[in-house]
């Protein structure tokens, strides 16, 4: 079994369902319960205070790094756009395109897809956000022209897998979800479940919920493509010459990858251009693209393992 990048978060967390749906959202609220490993990667503004500089470090040296934060899942709206910009920043890597564009795809969908915020929080960064986009529906954005383009140029050695994926992306695109999920390092894994549960129900409902026959047809996906990033050992084929399990050749940044990859029909890897600053244990490992198609029959299997990782973690 491959690794993943586990995200602890520093902070005792509620986790609260999303406010206004059409039918009865059917999960539990939770308890605040203490994380126990700290984290860096998100900092929270403390309240000002007038006291000297000499209280302050000793305050700051007194600081557990536990930090109470409500999380709430919301519909998409338009006040999300630069939140969920930031999160998308290099979904196609370093490629330029319409990513505005595609943000707004998002946004504009608000039957499926879900956003991440800190309940009553003092700005609008998001967390996480979660969607799914038929790829027929939206065929003639500018931004998902691109985004097809970006993927087959990706996938032109990949034999056997660039047909598959002509395929998905062509003729048979009235079926099939783009998956989009992105969230911040430290989103608290406990959340996960929930927000695909929302993802996936979203989509169910939306076959039967949307006011036209063919807005109802949109959401009768049979596959998913889903595109990610994970690490990817530098040198492979050396790592197989000496046999040595201490490290794993693939470690992924979002552990719901495992399952998706393990499930997927087909999958491929590329390199990344951007190569962002990782910690030193992956000193060995180069950031790659992960494009995946998993069909839309294996989501219940996903739904359960993925609670069940959560559940022993």
């Amino acid at each position: 079994m491959a690794y993943y990048i586990l995200p602890f978060c520093s902070r005792s967390c509620s986790f609260y369902t999303k406010a206004s749906l059409s039918k009865p959202y059917p999960y539990p609220f939770y308890a605040k319960s203490s994380l126990s490993k700290p984290t860096s990667t998100l900092s929270t503004k403390k309240p000002e205070q007038s006291r000297s500089s000499d209280e302050d470090e000793s305050s700051d040296e007194g600081f557990n790094g536990v930090v109470q934060a409500d999380f709430s899942f919301f519909d998409p709206k338009p006040d999300d756009f630069h939140g969920a910009k930031t999160l998308l920043q290099t979904y196609l890597d370093s490629h330029e395109w319409d990513l505005s564009g595609f943000v707004d795809l998002i946004l504009g969908q608000t039957t499926v897809g879900t956003v991440v915020k800190i309940e009553d929080g003092e700005d609008e960064g998001l967390f996480a956000l979660v969607t799914a986009l038929n790829l027929h529906r939206y065929r003639e954005h500018r931004c998902i022209v691109t985004l097809k383009d970006f993927l087959l140029r990706k996938a032109r050695q990949e034999k056997g897998v660039a047909e598959q994926l002509r395929l998905l992306l062509g003729e048979q695109a009235r079926d099939v979800g783009l998956l989009v999920s992105q969230c911040v390092v430290n989103l608290p894994p406990q959340l996960l479940p929930h927000l695909y549960d929302a993802l996936f129900d979203e989509v169910s409902w939306a076959t039967e919920d949307e006011p036209t026959e063919e807005l109802r047809k949109s959401f009768k996906f049979k596959s998913y493509i889903i595109l990610s990033k994970i690490y990817m050992q530098k040198n492979v084929e050396q790592k197989r010459k000496v046999s040595n399990d201490s490290e794993e050749a693939i470690i992924y940044v979002k552990l719901e990858d495992e399952i998706f990859h393990k499930l997927s029909t087909w999958s491929f890897c590329f390199p990344l251009q951007t190569q962002q600053l990782a910690p030193h244990e992956l000193r060995n490992y180069r950031s790659t693209g992960l494009v995946m198609a998993v069909e839309a029959d294996k989501i219940p299997t996903f739904r359960q393992e993925l609670a069940s990782v959560i559940n022993e973690t």
